[in-house]
């Protein structure tokens, strides 16, 4: 199984009406397909410029590494200059905190990513899960 647009689409979608839903502030999100290349991305009316290019790299960050961006927020604290080099190595496009959360299928095969950046990191990891659990896939978050 491939990640399609409809399913980003989808993702998009749900994360939105979960953010609207707990009342958080507005949102940018980025979903990656295949090899993580860009499928899909969104920003609500209210972000800030940057919010696209920061959803990218939590998106990014986790699909390069093959982990939910919590555990790279927690490898961060515990080795921050492993970190730092793979920031160098993906060009500065790594965001390592939560929000960044790996598409798996229900085999638990990596298909993507999606990237939400706008309110707490927490926050944006929820309305992420959200969005995956939406289009029936599975939210792999990188938590223990």
């Amino acid at each position: 199984m491939e990640l399609t647009l409809a399913n980003a689409k989808t993702i998009i979608e749900a994360a939105f009406v979960e953010q609207a839903k707990q009342g958080f502030k507005p949102m940018s999100v980025t979903v990656l397909g295949a090899g993580g290349a860009l499928k899909a991305s969104e920003s609500q009316d209210g972000t800030s410029q940057l919010r696209p290019k920061i959803s990218h790299g939590k998106a990014y960050g986790a699909f390069s590494l093959g982990l939910g961006s919590r555990a790279l927020f927690e490898r961060a604290k515990a080795e921050p200059f492993f970190i730092q080099a793979m920031n160098s190595l993906c060009d500065g496009a790594l965001v390592p905190v939560p929000g960044g959360v790996l598409i798996r299928t229900q085999e638990g095969k990596l298909i993507g990513a999606v990237g939400i950046t706008g309110d707490t990191s927490d926050n944006d990891e929820q309305c992420a899960v959200a969005g995956i659990e939406a289009a029936g896939l599975v939210a792999d978050t990188g938590a223990s």
